[in-house]
């Protein structure tokens, strides 16, 4: 059901409160013996809104504690980088943890000049910090919920390998915040922020710069530039916004940062399909703004909140993140010619199969993994992937010399790279992507949140392939029963079912009271609706 003011301006009455939204912050304490009230890591770090106790400067302190944990423990005494979005308890977040990693005798990097940063920035940081040293080492936190609306706030860590948490760290953290939590944090210590710069226990970095200059070995830079190519960018008022500007200047791009403002009710955002503020650069609800603006421009390009993610534009509208993907590894694994032909490509299982027919027409392996980057994080570390991506609208690619360029998401570099496909082949990525249909087949493609309680979701997570007594997937024989990935053999966390000409995975959300249904079929969408109603029975039969 979509909003009917979707894609159109928030009213003044859907516009968050800031000063009630920090005044929770400070004063709401959560009850932790309530499990929607207590610290827990999704895919993506805790994430959670004061406004329902669930994002509170008790879990900032108990996470940030445990943090410094969890460094001790594993011996890392480097500086701990931080970054933090636009979002409006971000910041007041970001100087609780600098407290209490203060206290604990941690260095701190922020930004400079108050700045924001974007997840790429750090883990691009963390890495090139941690390639200098042979003791010390690097880690760091970002502050973001990523492209959640403006009331949500988020807490990620990054270890020394520079990309998302793996599991046993997170599980780690969140069992020693809690029990933090439930013990009182009051007595954790804490050094007060103005202090704690006094004292050189912060130190301002320039975390723009060397970002910005390193992008030319990544992507074709040169080229853009002389193409002339009209770009326009969006930055939808996320920590990108202190990045594009120096990007376009320092390379000299015929570019148009369409919109600087910051603004922490976002008020300038078109409101998401459901009527909520999101800086999802994937919906075209939220992506009114620039779709609007396509035909002053040969590419334009969005971000979310940490410019994880990215959103492309072209002539035709915005593309769905599934054909990007496909056009950009195409285009990549034919283009850069240092890439070692074992180089893989990674995609999660919910991705679209279009990727696995290009992986198998450019003669590269697959890698396909849970959702979640941080099954990517080893791949691009140690060049064994070429590529990372989500059907989220998250990835990253090694440099042109295949090496390690970030292990989390990077959205500006998916940008750029948009236009690198337009300047040197004179074919947006949306014409390439079409190029591809042609050659392996079209397909039609969907995921769809439901309502779901919490006993049901715990039967997905644990759904086993036996709960499927069909032999048959809208009338075509089942290939494989997976609840485990056959890139790693990781737990799925769901399902997914396979045919030779469809698919559908399920899984529960573990952010909210939904499960997840994606399906994807290259029979056409009268098809794939009768893949998701069988799907649909299928769960309800696992689920009784």
């Amino acid at each position: 059901m979509i909003h009917p003011l979707a894609g159109k301006s928030a009213p003044p009455s859907l516009l968050v409160d800031l000063a009630g939204l920090e005044r929770a912050y400070y004063a709401d304490h959560p009850d932790p013996s309530l499990a929607a009230e207590c610290v827990s890591f999704g895919t993506s770090g805790h994430r959670g809104t004061p406004l329902r106790r669930s994002f509170n400067e008790d879990h900032i302190v108990a996470i940030s504690a445990s943090i410094a944990d969890h460094r001790s423990s594993r011996g890392i005494d480097g500086p701990l980088l931080l970054g933090v979005d636009t979002h409006a308890v971000s910041i007041p977040a970001a100087r609780t943890a600098v407290e209490v990693l203060a206290a604990r005798g941690i260095e701190v990097w922020v930004a400079a000049s108050g700045g924001y940063t974007p997840t790429p920035s750090i883990s691009h940081a963390i890495l090139t910090f941690n390639r200098s040293q042979t003791r010390s080492l690097a880690d760091g936190i970002v502050v973001t919920p990523s492209h959640n609306p403006p009331e949500d706030g988020g807490f990620k860590y990054n270890p020394p390998h520079g990309g998302p948490a793996e599991e046993d760290i997170t599980r780690g953290i969140e069992a020693r915040a809690n029990e933090l939590l439930r013990a009182g944090v009051a007595s954790i210590g804490r050094v007060p922020y103005e202090r704690a710069v006094r004292e050189g226990r912060v130190k301002e970095h320039d975390f723009v710069t060397p970002y910005v200059t390193s992008l030319a070995s990544v992507v074709d830079v040169d080229a853009i530039a002389r193409s002339g190519i009209r770009i326009g960018i969006d930055p939808m008022g996320g920590a990108s916004v202190g990045y594009w500007g120096p990007i376009v200047t320092h390379y000299g791009f015929n570019a148009t940062v369409v919109n600087t403002r910051v603004d922490k009710t976002f008020a300038f955002m078109p409101l998401d399909h459901d009527g909520k503020i999101r800086t999802d650069c994937s919906s075209p609800y939220a992506m009114a703004n620039l779709i609007a603006l396509k035909d002053k421009f040969d590419i334009a390009f969005g971000n979310d909140g940490d410019a994880d993610r990215h959103g492309i534009v072209t002539r035709e509208g915005l593309m769905s993140p599934n054909h990007y993907l496909a056009a950009a590894i195409d285009y990549l694994f034919s283009s850069r010619t240092a890439w070692p032909a074992a180089a893989a490509v990674g995609k999660t299982m919910v991705s679209s199969s279009v990727i696995d027919r290009v992986a198998a027409a450019l003669g590269r392996k697959l890698y396909e993994v849970p959702v979640g980057f941080k099954w990517f994080v080893a791949g691009l570390h140690g060049g064994t992937l070429g590529f990372g991506g989500e059907e989220s609208a998250g990835a990253s690619f090694l440099r042109k010399d295949a090496s390690v360029w970030t292990t989390d998401k990077d959205g500006i570099l998916l940008d750029l790279l948009a236009a690198e496909i337009l300047a040197k082949t004179g074919q947006d990525p949306a014409a390439r992507y079409r190029a591809i249909e042609q050659k392996l087949g079209a397909s039609a493609y969907a995921r769809v949140d439901s309502p779901a309680s919490a006993e049901v979701r715990a039967k997905l997570k644990s759904i086993r392939p036996e709960a499927v007594n069909s032999q048959t997937l809208a009338g075509d024989p089942i290939r494989a029963l997976l609840n485990k990935a056959p890139g790693n053999g990781a737990d799925f966390g769901g399902l997914k079912v396979v045919s030779d000409q469809a698919w559908f995975a399920t899984r529960p959300s573990g952010t909210e009271d939904v499960y997840k249904l994606y399906g994807e079929s290259f029979r056409g969408a009268e098809h794939l609706a009768m893949v998701l109603s069988e799907a649909r029975a299928i769960i309800r039969s696992a689920t009784a």
